[in-house]
């Protein structure tokens, strides 16, 4: 997968503002930029090519966009852009809608209609992720999703905070992903995309069956990962929850090749098995580690992390801590 990134630290501070105007106008959309203050900017960006999606994290001090008509009519790629803001506040016009924008929210920009906006301080470097993805991408018709462009969308719960989970752990895993897991994840985020704007469009039905189902597992993983420490979470909690059946749940989950139960352990497994590791965690009882992640039975606790592991949640504190096995271990072969 390509991968490029820029930063305009070691650069002469004259040549920062246009070393980034002009590698920016080339990766993303064109748009004229400008700073009010090019003696104190600073940027860097990462851009993440996975295909039919762009993926791109930024981070700059205060910059003012423009994308007139005129621009469009030299070069149009159609294609949106959605931000997810990290940091910094901004503003956006496009499409007769004015908006302000702050840290915390969606924001989608068209390709094909002029827009004007700012963002960042000459003090804060502002701090987004931006995916681009062509405008027939997410199976709703353009115009209608055109409606949300300057239009900031919060990130709470449900399928937007699973949207922007989703992307802030794919900026922070990407450079480990193969060809074939960036299409698959590019699929998936644009799944993720399509939902979230038929929520917010109230046009839910008119999603793809399969963005259906992908944003409805989505939503079901953030679920049990939030509720990983109850003993009493369920195939049946889980179903009632997502207002499904038990057997709907199940195929859900068949259609990944795993079933609910062991998905579940495997969560479970993965929180002690980082929490073993953690040297702040170091006084910490084992079995308390355990009994936070849903494990109230020790030795089934130990026989699940030895066969997920190869080794026991002992010896596993030890060799992380660097200390060698436990003296009382078998020797393995």
């Amino acid at each position: 997968m390509r991968v490029l990134r820029w930063d305009t630290e070691d650069l002469a501070v004259r040549d920062r503002f246009a070393f980034w105007y002009d590698t920016m106008s080339r990766a993303l959309v064109h748009s004229w930029l400008a700073t009010d203050h090019p003696a104190r900017f600073a940027a860097s960006a990462c851009v993440f090519d996975l295909g039919a999606v762009q993926l791109t994290t930024m981070s700059h001090h205060r910059l003012l966009a423009q994308r007139p008509a005129r621009l469009i009519r030299q070069s149009d790629p159609e294609v949106f852009q959605l931000h997810l803001v990290l940091v910094g506040a901004g503003g956006l016009a496009q499409a007769g809608r004015d908006a302000a924008f702050q840290a915390g929210q969606l924001l989608l920009i068209d390709s094909s209609r002029p827009y004007e906006g700012w963002r960042g301080s000459a003090d804060e470097p502002a701090t987004s992720l931006v995916v681009q993805f062509p405008r027939a991408a997410l199976g709703l018709r353009s115009d209608m999703v055109g409606q949300l462009t300057a239009t900031p969308i919060p990130v709470r719960h449900g399928i937007t905070g699973v949207l922007a989970g989703h992307l802030k752990h794919l900026a922070d895993n990407a450079d480990g992903l193969t060809s074939r897991d960036a299409q698959t994840v590019a699929a998936v985020t644009l799944d993720l995309i399509a939902a979230t704007f038929g929520d917010r469009l109230e046009a839910t039905a008119l999603l793809s069956p399969e963005s259906r189902r992908q944003a409805l597992l989505s939503l079901i993983h953030d679920f049990v990962r939030k509720r990983l420490g109850d003993p009493g979470l369920t195939p049946a909690t889980i179903a009632a929850a997502h207002q499904i059946s038990v057997r709907h749940l199940y195929k859900l989950f068949e259609e990944q090749g795993v079933t609910v139960a062991a998905w579940i352990r495997r969560c479970r497994l993965e929180q002690c098995h980082r929490d073993l590791a953690d040297p702040r965690q170091r006084s910490r009882q084992i079995q308390d580690i355990a009994t936070r992640w849903g494990f109230a039975d020790a030795a089934t606790f130990s026989r699940a992390f030895r066969a997920a592991y190869g080794m026991s949640p002992r010896d596993h504190r030890r060799l992380t801590a660097g200390d060698g096995p436990s003296e009382d271990a078998p020797p393995r072969p």
